[in-house]
């Protein structure tokens, strides 16, 4: 399973790549030109690109963020942000960034490889003794026997041939499912050390090593193996270590009451008729730490200035404002193909990869991609459940064309 990735992005970076050397004297006071006092951009071709959609509400608003590894080109902010309460979008809004915080997790991970803290092929188990009996459900094994399902659980299963290994569950090689039965229906109301227990409690879907399988156990996995290294709390590592020194000060697993101002609502419903809705993952209030935990597959908050950091420092091989956080070989196996010989899915660590580009998306159709080849970043921020484009795409592309052509004109 590949994460959905809007393809627009792709288009609009590499045409931006064809101007760039225009681009680079675009500054920062041209990014934030002719913006409300709800601090919004809806004066460049990106939102007006955008607009159209959110006239015939397939979406409510957006914020686009453009950037190459050492500056922030364009942002533009359309639409609103909640609509009920007629609040523009601003580009300083917040938004439930779901699995593109895998990519951040991962990071947070190649900072202990860095310090020879962590092997990427050392077994779990290593990490947490929790995983040492781990089995797997062979459904060959079912088929060939014809076990009825209930049986399964019971009959169908193997010892694993080896040990799961941090590389493969961060890079969704390891068999482990995408989510536990035993979860309760938001995924922020266990600790992690609880969670990885249910986990391991339950057998894997392939052997390691031998397919790819999405799976959110296996990055909690590595916030997990995070904490237990690092001897802090994972929300703790991720601030001091990533957050704070690449400036992104609005990333948090849990918004204070200002971030929960600048909280973009979330929309579901077909075209014409958007209905505000809650994250249906997450527990309420967000900013609740005594009942909501630290979700590393898909718990933080951001803004697209925040993720354009992140990016950043990934694009610059690891360097961002002249410091330096992950090595060059780390970021090498971040962003190129860690799924192994008998795996044709595409992943890096904590990454999809289809050819110069680098990308995750979140749930609610959050994206963040690198061009590795142009040198551009792009950060697309919206909460839509559910997809908006599908019978509208060429509209779309074709919208955007027009705006690519006015951005590198």
């Amino acid at each position: 399973m590949k994460t959905m990735r809007f393809k627009f992005l792709a288009g609009v970076v590499v045409a931006a790549g064809i101007g760039l050397a225009l681009q680079t004297d675009v500054t920062n006071s041209t990014a934030e030109a002719a913006q409300t006092s709800a601090g919004q951009n809806d004066s460049g071709s990106m939102a007006a690109a955008l607009r159209p959609f959110i006239e015939r509400q397939e979406i409510a608003g957006a914020v686009v963020v453009l950037a190459t590894k050492d500056r922030i080109i364009d942002r533009e902010a359309v639409g609103y942000a909640d609509l009920n309460g007629h609040r523009l979008m601003g580009v300083n809004d917040l938004f439930w960034i779901a699995s593109m915080g895998k990519a951040m997790t991962a990071a947070g991970i190649m900072i202990l490889v860095d310090e020879g803290k962590i092997g990427l092929d050392d077994p779990v188990v290593k990490y947490l003794p929790e995983f040492k009996n781990l089995v797997v459900a062979d459904a060959q094994r079912a088929v060939e026997k014809k076990m009825p399902e209930t049986a399964i659980g019971r009959s169908a299963l193997v010892p694993v041939n080896t040990p799961i290994t941090i590389r493969q569950i961060l890079s969704h090689t390891s068999g482990l499912p995408f989510r536990s039965k035993a979860e309760p229906a938001a995924l922020d109301l266990l600790p992690l050390d609880r969670s990885v227990l249910g986990y391991a409690a339950e057998p894997l879907v392939s052997q390691p090593g031998t397919a790819y399988l999405y799976s959110n156990e296996g990055i909690n996995i590595a916030g997990r193996i995070v904490e237990v290294v690092s001897g802090m709390p994972l929300d703790v590592f991720m601030q001091r270590r990533l957050f704070e020194p690449l400036k992104m000060k609005d990333t948090t697993f849990w918004p204070n009451a200002s971030q929960l101002g600048r909280l973009a609502k979330t929309y579901a419903g077909t075209s014409g008729t958007l209905s505000e809705v809650p994250i249906s993952q997450l527990t309420y209030p967000l900013d609740d730490r005594q009942h909501r935990f630290s979700f590393p597959a898909g718990g933080l908050f951001s803004t697209g200035d925040d993720v354009a950091h992140f990016c950043q420092m990934v694009l610059n091989d690891g360097v961002f404002d002249g410091r330096r956080y992950l090595s060059s070989e780390s970021i090498r196996l971040m962003t190129t193909k860690e799924t192994g010989s008998a795996v044709a899915q595409e992943y890096g660590l904590g990454w999809n990869i289809s050819g110069n580009i680098v990308e995750h998306a979140g749930a609610y159709n959050t994206d963040m991609e690198i061009n590795l080849k142009s040198g551009l970043i792009t950060v697309f921020m919206v909460q839509r459940d559910g997809s908006w484009k599908k019978d509208r795409e060429k509209d779309l592309m074709q919208e955007l064309d027009n705006a690519e052509k006015a951005f590198t004109h």
